[in-house]
């Protein structure tokens, strides 16, 4: 077999896997309860904190600051203090055109979301652009919304598997970001322990959202510990006592917990994400800021 025709195998396999599920939208959203009465680990006297180079912004936060001017956005996040980027929506420019915007205030993109279908549809092209942008990880926001079985989430997780293989020939990796909905209970299984499992370590990773993780009920610490090396971004988002969306620090997750797992986890990069800012996206990218800034965990 020539090398030129695996791409276009691998390519045509997921384009026949996928094709029922073009289109969809997200998984539903489950519900829950933040943690309660977690066990926590050891404590440590020296405490840490978030390297500088390692704190970065989803700009799925500043999504109407980047639709109206994403070089000012990029530039004031610089102010601030933010070193890294995770791009979601190119809000009408080129890959090309974000690289150089994030080059000139010295902001580096560590990875672009990506919809899960684009496997089956000009996915090389994907992982250019993602590779022009500097990153280093492709991430599939969501699955389908057709993907609600154990089948389907064992064939989404082989999908991952060959997607994974395409991307290291761009020098990427593919990492899967999870929502609420990810936590159903199927058949007795866990769906998103189903990925965690059935995906090769060396092709797939994770990208841990808190508040999506915390929920609907289940610890980040306990996934940081049972999958270590798995989990290469936290998106650090916080859930007020009602459940609500809230600013990282402002809610009832117990971040320095949770992140004095992160080394065991594999976590690289610490990404401020909010669904919906309550008061202004500026007022949250700086409140984010200050305290991740300073946790010690």
């Amino acid at each position: 077999m020539s090398t030129t025709s695996r791409p276009m195998e691998r390519r045509n396999l997921l384009r026949a896997a996928l094709a029922t599920a073009a289109g969809v939208g997200l998984a539903g959203l489950g519900s829950g309860t933040a943690l309660a009465g977690a066990p926590s680990l050891p404590e440590n006297e020296a405490k840490r904190r978030i390297p500088a180079n390692a704190l970065g912004m989803h700009t799925f936060t500043m999504r109407g600051s980047m639709a109206q001017d994403a070089a000012g956005t990029y530039a004031h996040l610089a102010q601030i203090g933010y070193q890294t980027i995770g791009l979601s929506g190119r809000a009408g420019h080129s890959a090309a055109a974000h690289r150089q915007m994030m080059d000139d205030v010295d902001l580096k993109c560590k990875y672009e979301h990506v919809q899960y279908t684009r496997m089956a549809d000009r996915w090389e092209e994907v992982l250019e652009e993602v590779r022009i942008l500097g990153g280093k990880y492709a991430v599939f926001s969501s699955l389908p919304g057709s993907y609600q079985t154990v089948d389907a989430y064992k064939r989404a997780a082989e999908e991952m598997n060959i997607g994974g293989q395409v991307a290291r020939q761009y020098g990427l990796e593919v990492l899967f970001h999870n929502h609420a909905g990810n936590f159903n209970m199927v058949d007795g299984q866990v769906l998103y322990d189903i990925l965690l499992e059935e995906t090769e370590q060396h092709l797939v990773g994770f990208e841990l959202d808190t508040h999506w993780m915390v929920k609907p009920g289940y610890d980040p610490v306990d996934y940081l510990l049972r999958y270590p090396g798995r989990f290469p971004v936290f998106h650090v988002k916080d859930m007020g006592a009602d459940g609500s969306f809230q600013d990282a620090g402002a809610g009832v997750i117990d971040f320095p917990r949770i992140f004095a797992a992160a080394h065991q986890g594999g976590i690289k990069q610490w990404m401020v994400e909010h669904d919906r800012p309550p008061i202004s996206e500026w007022y949250t990218a700086q409140a984010c800021y200050d305290y991740l800034s300073t946790v010690r965990f």
